[in-house]
């Protein structure tokens, strides 16, 4: 007897409702099939160049493999960040007078303990997510070996912190003098929105920013008042503390401008992978279904239209920076990194590039993602892709002014415009409408 299709779908409803604790992650599962699926990365390929002697990594006495890594995967010094709370796989090697540092491009980041056994390396990888690795660093005559890591690293890096997805996480807490979490004082999961003044707790962050606040420089203990910004000591420190020996670092910096694009950089990632997923997903589940009920192989539920659209649409904000937490006074580095992370970027004729700064009111200049350039990004599905391509060029050209995107004015919709349109390769065909035209139109309203 063949099942009602509602009955089928309700009784398969039930099930992932009652017993949602003993299922597995649903990425493990077919499509995704995440711990089984061969990564395909910049990560991946250096491990392949390793193998076969195309590359070598060079080992110093006092940070190991780390230059020549950083070096091979073009990762710049000057993004260097530091980090003293113990919320990383080798805690028991960090404390305020021994930080994590961390590194990274538009693609990969890099963990660094002094005295650590290993150097800890994630990827964007445009199929599956956020994708591990661990760098053994200790001497050995074998070739140096980046080793995927998989339950280790998604007990902290798979949740609704990360997106329910394999991601990147930046949290900011309350750390004592040993860098242990004061748990009872709470903690913050940091992106862009963050006002500044819940930031960078447990972190240490050199550069100035007038009379905005933030939680970074600080050793908390119990008593203290744990007010978030309540005081302004570890404010405005152009260099690390005396306590912080830069000898163990590749740079004497924590800069600022660099903790503030990694945070739009890793809830990007996350709502890249997961509109990635949920499209894989939503078109898998509607395949089984059109299969067990013999239906015509081109039907589309409106279900699955709206799974894709949830995502997709999640994603276009960040990519436009919904909600990002304004600034109130002038943000400077102090590693360079504000002044060398423009220049990786694509120009328009008019030299303007989505990574140029603002630094005063607003992160960047350009409100719309330098990630619109990035491989996870070019990954996405077909249907996911379409979309936001679709979403963004109604936001630009003022077919949506909803509330949601009011932070963008009509300059800014129009030079991201022409800025895209002159730099992206392969965008759709109604993209190819001379931005001059919308500019005229709008002049006339």
């Amino acid at each position: 007897m063949r099942l009602n299709p509602a009955i089928a779908c309700l009784v398969m409803l039930i099930a992932w409702t009652v017993f949602p604790a003993v299922a597995e992650d649903e990425f493990e599962k077919k499509p995704i099939e995440y711990s089984k699926s061969d990564p395909d990365n910049a990560v991946s390929k250096l491990q392949e160049q390793l193998k076969s002697g195309a590359t070598t990594l060079e080992r110093d006495n006092e940070q190991g493999f780390l230059h020549s890594l950083l070096a091979a995967l073009n990762v710049p010094i000057e993004s260097q960040m530091l980090v003293f709370s113990k919320t990383s796989l080798q805690r028991q090697c960090i404390e305020p007078d021994a930080p994590r540092a961390i590194y990274y491009n538009d693609d990969v980041y890099v963990g660094f303990c002094h005295n650590g056994s290993v150097i800890e390396v994630s990827v964007a990888d445009p199929k599956l997510g956020a994708v591990f690795y661990t760098l053994d660093q200790r001497p050995t005559k074998k070739e140096p070996n980046l080793i995927r890591q998989t339950e280790n690293c998604l007990t902290c890096h798979s949740s609704s912190r990360t997106e329910s997805v394999p991601g990147h996480l930046v949290r900011s807490l309350f750390a004592d003098a040993q860098g242990q979490p004061i748990l009872s004082a709470g903690s913050y999961t940091v992106d862009y929105t963050t006002p500044l003044e819940q930031r960078w707790g447990g972190w240490y962050v050199t550069g100035t920013h007038g009379k905005q606040k933030h939680l970074g420089n600080r050793i908390y203990r119990e008593q203290d008042n744990l007010r978030p910004g309540c005081d302004s000591d570890g404010h405005n420190l152009t260099h690390l503390p005396d306590r912080v020996p830069s000898e163990y670092y590749l740079a004497p910096h924590s800069d600022i401008v660099s903790l503030m694009v990694l945070e739009h950089q890793t809830l990007t990632h996350n709502r890249v992978t997961r509109a990635n997923f949920e499209t894989q997903q939503a078109l898998q589940y509607q395949d089984d279904m059109v299969r067990i009920f013999k239906e015509p192989p081109t039907t589309r539920y409106e279900s699955t239209t709206r799974r894709i659209a949830s995502a997709s649409e999640k994603l276009v904000e960040a990519l436009l920076f919904v909600d990002e937490a304004p600034l109130t006074e002038r943000i400077r580095g102090t590693s360079g990194f504000a002044e060398k992370f423009p220049l990786a970027g694509p120009r328009d004729s008019k030299g303007r590039s989505l990574r140029d700064f603002d630094l005063e009111h607003r992160l960047f200049k350009y409100p719309c993602s330098y990630l619109i350039y990035s491989k996870s990004f070019d990954g996405l599905p077909a249907e996911a892709r379409d979309y936001v391509w679709k979403r963004l060029w109604e936001v630009l050209t003022d077919k949506d002014e909803s509330k949601k995107f009011a932070h963008l004015s009509s300059d800014d919709r129009q030079a991201i415009l022409e800025i895209v349109s002159e730099t992206k390769p392969n965008l759709p065909e109604y993209w190819k409408v001379d931005a001059g035209k919308i500019a005229g139109s709008r002049a006339l309203k």
